[in-house]
């Protein structure tokens, strides 16, 4: 199995702001929605509670949450990364999607990094994207593009791999 990162970063590593994402990027949901159609999606329970419109479609949701109570529609819950990996053994990707925290426990396995580098700071933002060793990943695809009138900035598709 692939354990493979996707995530939208500003300039300093941020991720997020009061449980929402930096900025709205059209072409960047589109890529996202492109490279994680048909695979399994893990993520953190606020994460899950920040998706405007539940459980992501056409997708395996995966919610970690320590709360044992917590039923969540269109996705299943775990205690554990551990746990969610157990339910993915046999799957070709899975993709880990935020926030902070679940990308801090798996950037260790990850296989494979998926990033959106916004070409701007957010100096509002409160949770950031963990610190990267990059002497370990070798990029593998980048494709660069102008802020339009949709996307109000200019970003870059980033795509690593562990060495």
């Amino acid at each position: 199995m692939i354990i493979s990162i996707i995530a939208a970063l500003g300039r300093n590593n941020e991720i997020g702001k009061s449980n929402e994402l930096l900025c709205h990027l059209p072409s960047d949901l589109k890529h996202f929605k492109a490279i994680t159609l048909g695979h399994t999606v893990i993520m953190g329970r606020k994460t899950f509670e920040s998706l405007p419109k539940g459980a992501l479609p056409n997708r395996k949701n995966i919610v970690i949450s320590r709360n044992s109570e917590l039923k969540i529609k269109g996705a299943e819950v775990c205690s554990s990364l551990d746990f969610a990996f157990l339910k993915t053994i046999n799957e070709e990707e899975v993709f880990i999607i935020g926030g902070a925290q679940i990308y801090t426990q798996t950037l260790p396995f990850a296989d494979r990094l998926y990033i959106t580098r916004i070409h701007a700071s957010f100096p509002e933002a409160d949770v950031f994207f963990p610190s990267i060793n990059w002497s370990i990943w070798k990029e593998t695809g980048r494709e660069t593009f102008p802020a339009d009138e949709k996307n109000p900035y200019s970003f870059t598709f980033l795509e690593y791999e562990k060495w």
